[in-house]
């Protein structure tokens, strides 16, 4: 390994392989340092991505890691009440459920092939700093201490982000916007549809969040749920195991692996950029308020910064000026969306179970052709005039 590198990127996460990968492609020399022994270990989601973002990278889904497709959601409200919304009737548009183990392997080796430096088992411990301005990181792994210098450093290193707050930047979260998610990978469950993604809200099932059934092949899914620690009682495990057992169709199943993990949904933080240092993923915040989603949002900020920081570290300008190109460009792309996603999280959280059981009720009577919000959004404020104030500005 050398000492120097233009790009050190922190974290082997979908936007931390993204950027490596967009980076070392543009000509940079890149260094990917990943604190686990094995990429993709332990698993933190719901597996759980959009064909789109895929497709916009050129990524053919393989059936290693593309375990099962989907193409349509049950949303069950706390009384029962299902809404179905098939897309694929329409747009022919599909989802994938993941192997992330795969998957996250999958998009290092795409960084490696481009030129990339993976470092496993590997923890940084700390930032180098040259004049007041960041110049490398320190490090520990199987060959000791090291210390890597380079132009710029992509933080692709979760939601618990040590590089930011290093790097002197705010990143608090609320204990609103903040879920702990856990899942169960079952085997020997039932459910209507191995294409459908399942959703169910109810305030005693997950209070804050809800819980999902992800058809993951024959009798094999994830099962979790998230809960945001402001309103939950009990730890999210509880809930869980509450879940299965009063859920016919998941009591008689057995777990074969548990993972969980935080999940911020605060919407993105005001900075991502400073001079020399950038975030990405999860330390960016850049996750789906809603959903608690963040592949895809990962991907595309990973993409954009690694081009980002390839052409800064080519002009030798990294300041936070230069950088800021970033920050803009994956605001246009994503931003209004996950302003969005965080007003329609409140909205959600501000409804009584009683209105949820009367919206799904509502939704429960349409035939919607593609699974939008903005749709559903349409309807419930046609149907219910008294929401259209809790609903303002996302329709």
């Amino acid at each position: 390994m050398k000492e120097s590198y233009d790009v050190v990127v922190v974290g082997a996460g979908p936007a931390g392989s993204v950027a490596a990968y967009s980076a070392a492609k543009a000509g940079t020399s890149v260094l990917v340092l990943e604190r686990r022994r094995e990429i993709g270990v332990p698993v933190q989601c719901g597996e759980a991505l959009s064909e789109d973002v895929l497709k916009e990278m050129n990524i053919k889904p393989d059936p290693s890691w593309a375990v099962n497709p989907t193409n349509s959601v049950k949303i069950v409200s706390p009384s029962g009440i299902a809404v179905r919304i098939s897309e694929r009737r329409v747009t022919g548009k599909v989802g994938y459920i993941l192997n992330r183990k795969v998957f996250d392997k999958y998009l290092a080796l795409r960084a490696a092939e481009a030129g990339a430096d993976i470092r496993v088992g590997t923890y940084v411990d700390g930032l180098m700093f040259k004049d007041g301005k960041i110049c490398g990181v320190r490090a520990r792994g199987f060959e000791g201490n090291l210390k890597v210098e380079s132009k710029v450093v992509i933080a692709a290193d979760g939601v618990g982000s040590r590089v930011a707050r290093w790097a002197g930047m705010n990143t608090a979260i609320k204990l609103d916007d903040f879920e702990s998610g856990v899942q169960f990978q079952m085997v020997g469950v039932d459910f209507e549809s191995p294409t459908m993604l399942e959703f169910y809200l109810s305030s005693k099932i997950a209070p804050g969040g809800y819980a999902w059934v992800f058809p993951k092949g024959e009798h094999l899914a994830n099962v979790g749920l998230g809960v945001l620690g402001s309103r939950a009682e009990r730890r999210a495990i509880d809930y869980l195991r509450d879940f299965v057992s009063s859920n016919p169709a998941l009591a008689k199943g057995k777990v074969v692996e548990i993972n969980a993990g935080g999940i911020p949904v605060c919407g993105p933080l005001k900075q991502t950029v400073k001079d020399n240092v950038v975030l990405v993923g999860d330390a960016a915040r850049q996750v789906n308020a809603l959903t608690g989603g963040g592949i895809d949002s990962a991907m595309r900020a990973g993409q954009i910064a690694g081009e980002v920081v390839a052409e800064a570290v080519k002009e030798g300008d990294v300041s936070e000026k230069r950088l800021k190109e970033y920050d803009k460009r994956w605001r246009e792309k994503m931003g209004k969306s996950h302003e969005r996603y965080f007003k329609a999280k409140n909205v959600l959280l501000s409804l009584s179970d009683r209105e949820l059981d009367q919206l799904a009720e509502t939704l429960s009577k349409v035939d919607f052709d593609r699974i939008s919000l903005t749709d559903m959004l349409k309807v419930l404020v046609k149907s219910h005039p008294k929401l259209l104030w809790k609903l303002k500005g996302l329709v």
